[in-house]
């Protein structure tokens, strides 16, 4: 019952992804109505903990057409609603040099907007050649499968 509104593409490519978490966003209706269509963008986006809450910040959702002048702003803010314990552990784990907080997904699920957000860690550049040589080893591979099945 989910459907995936946009993804990040750099988030599993640039950092590590240590621990994910479900909130809900605090949405209006024009951009509800512009996320059904897939309107959004969350590639250059991050999660912000401000006065003991989390926001979504540099998301883009695109104007919805038919709203005409009760549209929003599309790069607006947006407060992410978690529970308070999760909020604390975040507010504790983000405080450790290194680590952020950056949306993974937007999805749908049972009719409401969800985020995916990820507590992550920033690749070193060594890092992210080890998983691309990783990658074409194990596309080398089933290469050689493929061919010896045949």
């Amino acid at each position: 019952m989910e459907k995936v509104v946009c993804q990040n593409p750099k988030a599993r490519r640039d950092f590590f992804l240590e621990e994910i978490y479900e909130a809900g966003i605090e949405l209006k209706g024009s951009e509800v109505k512009s996320l059904r269509e897939g309107k959004a963008s969350i590639k250059e986006s991050f999660a912000l903990i401000r006065g003991g809450e989390v926001f979504l910040i540099n998301s883009y959702i695109a104007p919805y057409g038919s709203a005409n002048r009760f549209n929003h702003d599309p790069t607006r803010d947006r407060k992410l609603l978690l529970h308070r314990r999760e909020i604390n552990r975040l507010i504790g784990k983000t405080q450790i040099r290194g680590y952020t907080l950056i949306p993974v997904r937007i999805y749908f699920k049972n009719g409401r907007a969800k985020v995916e957000l990820a507590l992550a860690k920033g690749k070193k550049l060594h890092d992210r050649r080890e998983d691309i040589k990783r990658r074409e080893a194990q596309r080398e591979m089933d290469k050689v499968l493929k061919k010896s099945r045949m």
